[in-house]
């Protein structure tokens, strides 16, 4: 059986390398071409109430044959990358024992996995849909199969391993909304394209932002030497940044011709200029990956730090108050998703403004708030010595579940959203706004947003994550932190929304409902951080060993450090949530008695009785009717 590392290696056999190299570059192009057409399907073509529309079905028969030509490709891809990595011909990669292996016992191969999963998933998922809500699950498998491969990439065991890595996911993510949008564009009739340019404008602007910045922050991280600029991967990164700027150019070239007359064959003119040089752009990136990055000679006698390449940052001194207030280290994906939901953020307040209509000051500086929070707990000291002890994992969790979501329910996104989001085009198209609101209304939004529901998903992680082999596993790749720090946020706000949401939910949940709710949160959380003091063994499967951190030696004292932070900083938001829930339980009966009072003073002034009157009068008749003995 063969078992391999999980570096790339590069095969000597240079056929191999250029047919990698080609079917790269075919899947890339194949995957966003299907993602572009469904992105066409779900936001340019206009859709009747949320069913798709005959142009809609047309443009799903494309993105059903590029889908096919992308599982084909990444067939091509796992045969190609095994035989490059085995140094050999492609009929080594046939070996049915190798080529299990590969994919079962490599990270690389696994990622192949994932990527034929999503495929499959998409192929299925087209061939079924005939509404828009399904498209938007599609989008999201397929989003699932581009970014995959992103964390076994050059990037992961290059410098600055998470600004590496997330700054490449972001690349990937916007450049393929930018190429795919303009590859559906083209495909889509021409009426469609003429009320749909507009739209698509602003989605490129915000598209080549973000891909310029993460293009040049990822360049950085790989080529922060000046020799590395000469070198064949250098120069291909450069030719990459000036098509990214010829590209920014055409679009620059859409948005001015707009209002001008001929404006749809001018512009499609540009779409099919833009398509010839996006095709250009991808090949290259198809070329980059498979081309070795440079080594800084400065680092090429340096010998490799273990916990570096467990970590992704190297050990940090032991920790006091200033170092811990004092230390950042980006994670880019996170702190990219913090930035871009600012900037969302900050949009919608303009688009209000703009409008003429105020949005509370107090919600922005709860926003505000959660995001701080929620930076500090990845990126900052919390976050930097979360990697290496459990108890400052606990308080980054706590901080992640219980502070920052309670920063986020309160500063209303989804009002805000409502509130900027264009409506459909059409009365029967229901637009971005008309699609929220049909998703926070599904069947899918009223079972999350059952309290028990959010309970389980709030409370019951804890145990399926500390008490399994899980938490070991996830804290071994970037991949699996990530998804904790994800899940955490997303736990909490979930459950914090339905307890003390200001914004619109599908269920009208009673607030004694919610106290008895936030009562078993205290006694579950309570319950568990017991048993956490109680453990005589390590549940992290091994890996705060293998750091062997020269402070804090204890690792299981440091665990029941970590059970003691979390009963602790999960109690206390608890409680606040339980003071803000009496507090909206009082407001809303005094609301209830004003409208009462209002009701009662209004049917006064027309001479009829109020709402007390009338119910007196019906229980009267009731008794009236009873038969008496």
């Amino acid at each position: 059986m063969h078992f391999f590392t999980e570096v790339h290696t590069f095969s000597n056999n240079p056929a191999v390398t250029a047919l990698l190299t080609i079917t790269k570059g075919l899947y890339l192009l194949s995957a966003i071409t299907s993602f572009g057409l469904l992105l066409a399907i779900a936001f340019f073509i206009r859709e009747e109430k949320g069913r798709l529309t005959p142009e809609a079905m047309r443009v799903k028969k494309l993105a059903h044959l590029a889908n096919l030509v992308t599982l084909v490709t990444i067939v091509g891809m796992i045969v190609t990358e095994l035989a490059n990595l085995l140094g050999g011909s492609l009929l080594d990669a046939f070996d049915s024992t190798t080529l299990r292996s590969f994919l079962s016992q490599t990270a690389i191969g696994r990622d192949y996995l994932i990527q034929l999963f999503a495929a499959l998933v998409v192929m299925v998922f087209i061939g079924q849909a005939k509404k828009v809500g399904a498209i938007y699950w599609t989008l999201a498998f397929s989003l699932i199969g581009l970014l995959a491969p992103i964390f076994q990439s050059h990037a992961s065991s290059a410098g600055n391993h998470g600004t590496a890595i997330g700054s490449l996911l972001f690349h990937v993510l916007f450049i393929s909304i930018w190429v795919g949008g303009v590859i559906g564009l083209i495909v889509i009739s021409p009426a469609e394209r003429a009320a749909s340019m507009s739209r698509f404008s602003s989605l490129a602007l915000w598209c080549a932002v973000i891909v310029a910045i993460s293009g040049v922050a990822n360049a950085w991280t790989r080529l922060n030497f000046l020799a590395g600029w000469s070198s064949i991967y250098g120069l291909l990164i450069a030719l990459k940044l000036l098509l990214m700027f010829i590209l920014i150019g055409f679009g620059a070239l859409h948005r001015k011709n707009l209002l001008a007359q001929g404006a749809a064959a001018k512009s499609f003119s540009l779409l099919t200029n833009e398509v010839l040089v996006m095709v250009i752009t991808v090949a290259i990136g198809a070329w980059l990956s498979t081309t070795q990055p440079p080594v800084n000679p400065a680092l090429a006698n340096t010998a490799v730090d273990p916990v570096a390449s467990i970590t992704g940052i190297p050990m940090p001194q032991q920790p006091t108050l200033w170092r811990i207030l004092s230390a950042y280290v980006p994670d880019g994906t996170f702190l990219g998703l913090l930035l871009l939901a600012i900037a969302l953020y900050i949009r919608g307040v303009v688009t209000l403004a703009r409008r003429g209509d105020k949005w509370p000051v107090g919600r922005t500086v709860a926003f505000a708030a959660g995001v701080a929070f929620a930076d500090f707990a990845t990126s900052g000291g919390i976050g930097v010595y979360s990697h290496f002890a459990f108890s400052y994992h606990m308080i980054a969790h706590m901080t992640l579940g219980m502070i920052a979501p309670i920063g986020f329910v309160l500063s209303a996104p989804i009002t805000l959203a409502m509130r900027a989001l264009p409506a459909g085009r059409t009365n029967l198209e229901r637009g971005l706004r008309g699609s929220l609101i049909s998703i926070i209304h599904s069947r899918y939004s009223i079972i999350m947003t059952n309290p028990v529901t959010a309970l389980i998903i709030f409370d019951g992680s804890l145990f399926g994550l500390y008490l399994t082999p899980l938490f070991g596993s996830l804290m071994r790749s970037h991949s699996g932190h990530l998804f904790m720090d994800i899940h955490f946020v997303l736990a909490g706000y979930l459950f914090f929304y339905v307890i003390i949401g200001v914004d619109v939910n599908p269920r009208k949940i009673p607030h004694i409902v919610r106290i008895i709710v936030l009562f078993a949160a205290m006694s579950i959380h309570a319950f568990f951080s017991i048993t956490l003091l109680s453990t005589s063994s390590l549940v992290d499967g091994g890996y705060f060993a293998l750091l062997h951190r020269p402070w804090n030696f204890n690792l299981l004292t440091d665990q029941h450090t970590g059970g003691a932070i979390g009963w602790a900083m999960g109690e206390i938001p608890i409680l606040l949530a339980l003071v803000a829930t009496f507090i909206q339980w009082i407001r809303e009966d005094k609301r209830e008695t004003k409208r009462i009072d209002r009701a009662a003073d209004r049917a006064s002034a027309m001479g009829e009785d109020d709402e007390l009157a009338q119910y007196n009068r019906y229980l009267s008749e009731l008794n009236q009717r009873e038969p008496r003995d």
